[in-house]
Order: C-alpha cells, then sequence, then structure tokens
C-alpha cells in the first residue's frame, strides 16, 4: 500500500512539471537568450528580539537581548545579591543631615546602619566627654553616664528607680572574725604560743572593729597582751583610719592608752598598718607591720610579714627603753584546705634592741631568738 501512494506521489510531480519545461524550451527557441535574473538580495541579519522573558543562556548565544537595567532611582526592590549577579543596581543611600548629627544614635545601632553617629558625642550640655574626647595628655575624661532609659521614659520618671537601687544595693551593714594568727612557738625546749585576731561590723565606710594580739609560755601567766576597741573609718578605696582605745594586760602594771593609726592595702598588695598611742602615764609609743601573701599554687601561699614597736621614752617598769624596742621577722607557709580553714608552718625571728635587751638580759631572757612554729589561720 505504502508503495502506491508514493508511486502516485511521484507521478503527480512529473505531470505538473512537464508544462513549466516546455514553455522555457519554446521561449529560447523564438526569443534566444533571456537575460539572467538579477541576484537575489542578500538577506540581513534579523535583530534579536527584546523580551522579557530572555534568559543570560539565551542571550549568550544571541537568541534575544537582555532587557536594559532600569535606572537605579526606580530600582526599589533591587536585593543585594541580585545586585552582584548584574540583574540590578543597589540605590545609593541618601544619609539624612539630621542623622548625621543624630545625638542619639547609639553604638550598636550605628553599626547595624539604622543610623549615622556624628564625629563626636556630646552630652546634655553640649560637651564632649568619654572616649569621644581626641587622644592627649590631658586629664582622665568623665566617664559615659548611662542614661538610655531617660530618653524613653524621662530622667524625672527615672531618678526615683536609680535612687531606690542605691538604697537596697548599698550602705549594707557586714561582719567578719578573722584568726591571723594562732600558733604554737618551738623553741630551745620551750614551747610558746602567740595569737592575733580582729572582729568587725559595719559597712564599706564606718565599722566598729575588736582586736586581741598576745603572746606567753604554756604554763605561765600571759606575758603581754592587747586589746583594741576602735572606730575605723574608710578614708579612700584602699585605707582605713582607725581610732579608739588599747588596753594592755599581763606581767608587770597595766597600762591604758588612746590609739590612733591607719592601715590597708599599699601598692603590689601590700598590707600594712601603723599605730599611735598615748597612755594614761604619758607614754607615747608606735607599732608598724607589713605583711604579703605571695600565692604559689591555687592553695598554697607563701607569707612574709615584719613587725616593729617603738617607744619615745624609757619605761623601765614595762622593761622597754626608748628607741626602736623589738623586731620580729617570720615566713610562715600555709595551704587552704578551705579559703576559710589554713594550716600553716613557718619560721620567726624575734630581737630586742638598746635599752629593751639589756632589760632582758637583767631579767635572765634572752633578748633574739628563732622558733618553728605550727598553726593555723581562720576567718568567718
Amino acid at each position: 500500500m505504502n508503495r502506491l501512494l508514493f508511486l502516485g506521489a511521484a507521478m503527480g510531480e512529473l505531470v505538473t512539471a512537464t508544462p513549466a519545461l516546455a514553455q522555457s524550451h519554446g521561449g529560447h527557441s523564438q526569443h534566444g537568450a533571456a537575460p539572467a535574473p538579477p541576484p537575489a538580495p542578500t538577506p540581513s541579519p534579523t535583530p534579536a528580539l527584546t523580551t522579557s522573558a530572555c534568559t543570560p543562556e539565551h542571550a549568550e548565544m544571541g537568541h534575544c537581548e537582555m532587557p536594559a537595567p532600569p535606572a537605579a532611582s526606580q530600582q526599589t526592590g533591587c536585593t543585594p545579591e541580585h545586585a552582584e549577579m548584574g540583574h540590578c543596581k543597589m540605590p545609593e543611600a541618601s544619609t539624612p543631615e539630621s542623622a548625621a548629627q543624630d545625638p542619639d544614635c547609639l553604638p550598636e545601632h550605628a553599626e547595624m546602619g539604622h543610623c549615622t553617629s556624628g564625629t563626636g558625642a556630646a552630652d546634655a550640655d553640649g560637651e564632649a566627654d568619654g572616649t569621644d574626647l581626641s587622644p592627649g595628655d590631658a586629664p582622665a575624661p568623665r566617664p559615659v553616664v548611662a542614661n538610655y532609659a531617660d530618653r524613653v521614659w524621662g530622667q524625672s520618671a527615672m531618678q526615683p528607680a536609680r535612687d531606690m537601687l542605691r538604697r537596697e544595693h548599698g550602705g549594707g551593714s557586714f561582719s567578719q572574725v578573722m584568726i591571723d594568727l594562732a600558733e604554737v612557738k618551738i623553741a630551745n625546749g620551750h614551747a610558746g604560743y602567740k595569737f592575733e585576731a580582729d572582729a568587725w561590723f559595719g559597712g564599706d565606710i564606718n565599722r566598729l572593729v575588736l582586736k586581741a594580739d598576745g603572746e606567753g609560755e604554756f604554763g605561765e601567766p600571759f606575758a603581754d597582751v592587747e586589746l583594741k576597741a576602735l572606730y575605723s573609718r574608710a578614708i579612700g578605696p584602699y585605707f582605713n583610719l582607725p581610732a579608739g582605745v588599747r588596753q594592755d594586760l599581763g606581767v608587770g602594771p597595766d597600762r591604758t592608752h588612746a590609739a590612733i593609726g591607719v592601715e590597708g592595702l599599699a601598692p603590689y598588695w601590700f598590707e600594712v598598718d601603723g599605730y599611735l598611742y598615748l597612755s594614761t602615764q604619758g607614754e607615747v609609743r608606735a607599732s608598724a607591720s607589713a605583711e604579703y601573701d605571695q600565692r604559689l599554687t591555687q592553695r598554697l601561699t607563701l607569707q612574709p610579714k615584719v613587725e616593729f614597736e617603738l617607744s619615745a621614752q624609757d619605761i623601765p617598769e614595762l622593761g622597754i627603753g626608748s628607741g626602736l624596742t623589738s623586731a620580729e621577722i617570720g615566713l610562715r607557709l600555709r595551704y587552704e584546705i578551705a579559703r576559710e580553714f589554713a594550716p600553716y608552718v613557718g619560721i620567726v625571728h624575734e630581737a630586742k634592741f638598746g635599752c629593751t635587751a639589756d632589760f632582758a638580759r637583767a631579767a635572765g631572757d634572752d633578748p633574739s631568738s628563732t622558733n618553728l612554729v605550727v598553726g593555723i589561720r581562720a576567718w568567718f
């Protein structure tokens, strides 16, 4: 069947072409050679169509032309991702004059691009402060006041809240009992003891302080005990000014003194104190001490300590001469089982000088000695 259809189609083409062929040969025999037909015009390339559906791949193959991007002022919907691919152009951000000089623009908001801070922030009186000041050797700038809530609620509404915060988080009363030394001294077959303790109650500025220092030998009465009751007031971030009464007990006549001194934390973390005493007998004496905690580990601490005693005059009934009367140098190593409890071992050298040493020899005592000490340090 297919062959018959193909044969019929071929015969039809042959019949159609026969008259045209005969007319061409007839014309040639009657008129001679016909002029050559004009050359066909060269087709000009069809310009690429510009369409919004044209993709970058079709544009590269010449099938179409990508539309030109709209003006930047009309591309309000252009995103940074499309701008990076060349599909559009981000409009230039215009910074209003008010934003450039906005005094309320916070650094956090400026980093996020929400606003633009000025060249130097100014406080309420129009003066730059804090880190906005230019570098140099001028006096330290004033601290920046964190009053951001005032911009929302107003200063009159926030001030009562700040006053309440100060009342509830400042001016509290506290207390501490510190047993700085409680040790046994061993030297030349004799065992003695020594203790230094104090307790205080109060706040950061005003305190009531009680101190007790003493030493002696086991089986003997107290040789030297000092009790102090002091009012202490802070005179700076690191120092206090104590003043009060001192009472001496032990061998010899008792003495009552008026006491005033200074104590605190010196530079490089030295704990220091110095006192001046005036007895009811008109005798003037003084004492000074310094110690330092050198941490070897988180729990092991090495503590050197020095103490001095002075007197303005001889006091024979107490065995004290004028000038530098005695000194003590100690080195103690303690281990903090807990921060509040630490046993220690150490070595202490004591010496008496001048007339005080003469009084000691006359009483049959050695004016100098070196002792091994074992004790505890505790506070609560």
